[in-house]
C-alpha cells in the first residue's frame, strides 16, 4: 500500500488523543500526578495503535514501538496489537500472527489483550476473523474486551453493572465462563475509572453482585501492578478493602509481574505492588504463574485459563502470602 494511503488509513482509524483524557471520559483522579500517569497509559496505547495502522507491516511498526520509554512500552504494544487485529478483521490477513512472530512475542500477554479491544470495535460478524488461536492466552482477549467496554461505556458497564458473555468462544461455546474473564477486564478498567483511589475502587466493586467481586479484584490488582499510580500505603489500603479476595488479587498481580518480567520491563511500582499483593518480589511472583502451568489440561471440562488462575491463587494461599 502506498505511503499516502497508509497515512489516510492511520488518520481515519486512529482515535484522537482526547479520547484518553479523564475530562473526556468523566473519570476521577485522586491528584494531578495520578491523572497524568494514567492518561499517559492511554496516550501511549493510541501511539502504538497509530504505529500499527500507519505501518507497512508489523516489522516496520516494531521499530517505532521499541523507541517508546520502557515503562510505557507494553501499552504501546497492546495498542499496536489492537491496530493489527482491526486491520485483520476489516481486510483479512494474519498481521497479529506475524506481529507475535517477532519481538512482540515478549509482550504476548499485552498482544492478546489488545486483540480484545479490536473485538469490541469490530462488527460481530467480523470477530471470527481475529479470534486468537491460542486456547490458553487467547482468553486474555476477553479481558481486553471487558476493559474496552468499561473504559468507553462506563455508565453501562461500571455504574449499571452490565456484563457481557462473549460467545461462542473456543472451549466455551455457550458462554458459561467468558463473562468471568470479561469481568477481569472491567476490574482493570476500574483502576482508571476511579483514578487509582483504593476506597473509590472498593466502593465500586461493592456495588456489583457479590459473585463478580473475585474477578473484578483480580483485574484491579493486575492494573495496579502493571500500570502503577498508587503508593504502597494506598495499595495496602486496597488490599485491606479487598479482604476475602486477597488470593484473587495476588493472582492478578502475579499475572502483571509475569507480563513485565517476560518483556524485561519490570519497574519500581511493579515491585511495590507484588510486595503488597503477593508478599514477594516480581520475579518470584511471576515464577508462580509459570509453575502453575505444569500438567495443565488445555482441553479439560473447565477452561484451562480459569484453572490456571485458580492454581495461582491457591499457591499464594499455600505459601501463606495472602
Amino acid at each position: 500500500m502506498p505511503a499516502n494511503w497508509r497515512a489516510i488509513r492511520q488518520y481515519v482509524l486512529t482515535p484522537g488523543m482526547a479520547q484518553t483524557t479523564f475530562a473526556t471520559r468523566g473519570f476521577r483522579a485522586r491528584d494531578e500526578a495520578t491523572r497524568e500517569r494514567l492518561e499517559s497509559v492511554g496516550a501511549h496505547f493510541l501511539t502504538g495503535y497509530g504505529h500499527a495502522v500507519g505501518a507497512r507491516g508489523p516489522a516496520e511498526a516494531t521499530v517505532a514501538l521499541e523507541t517508546v520509554e520502557p515503562e510505557l512500552r507494553g501499552f504501546a504494544y497492546e495498542g499496536a496489537a489492537m491496530g493489527f487485529a482491526v486491520l485483520d478483521g476489516l481486510t483479512g490477513g494474519r498481521r497479529v500472527a506475524e506481529f507475535l512472530a517477532g519481538p512482540a512475542a515478549r509482550h504476548v500477554y499485552m498482544v492478546h489483550v489488545g486483540v480484545g479491544w479490536a473485538m469490541a470495535r469490530l462488527p460481530r460478524w467480523r470477530r471470527h476473523a481475529i479470534q486468537p488461536a491460542d486456547r490458553l492466552l487467547g482468553w486474555l482477549a476477553l479481558d481486553g474486551y471487558g476493559f474496552h467496554q468499561a473504559y468507553f461505556h462506563t455508565g453501562r458497564y461500571v455504574r449499571s453493572h452490565r456484563r457481557d458473555e462473549v460467545l461462542p468462544w473456543p472451549g466455551d461455546p455457550v458462554g458459561r465462563w467468558t463473562g468471568r474473564v470479561v469481568d477481569q477486564g472491567i476490574g482493570r478498567a476500574l483502576w482508571f475509572v476511579e483514578g487509582a483511589d483504593p476506597d473509590r475502587i472498593a466502593d465500586a466493586v461493592d456495588g456489583f453482585p457479590p459473585d463478580r467481586h473475585e474477578d473484578l479484584y483480580s483485574g484491579v490488582a493486575l492494573a495496579a501492578t502493571y500500570a502503577g499510580g498508587a503508593s504502597p500505603e494506598e495499595l495496602r489500603r486496597l488490599r485491606e478493602r479487598g479482604g476475602a479476595y486477597a488470593p484473587a488479587m495476588a493472582q492478578g498481580s502475579a499475572f502483571a509481574a509475569e507480563a513485565r518480567e517476560r518483556a524485561g520491563l519490570t519497574t519500581v511500582h511493579t515491585a511495590a505492588a507484588t510486595e503488597v499483593f503477593c508478599g514477594a518480589p516480581p520475579a518470584e511472583a511471576a515464577a508462580v504463574t509459570q509453575a502453575a502451568l505444569a500438567d495443565l489440561d488445555r482441553d479439560g471440562p473447565e477452561p484451562a485459563y480459569l484453572v490456571w488462575r485458580q492454581r495461582i491463587a491457591k499457591q499464594f494461599v499455600t505459601l501463606g502470602r495472602c
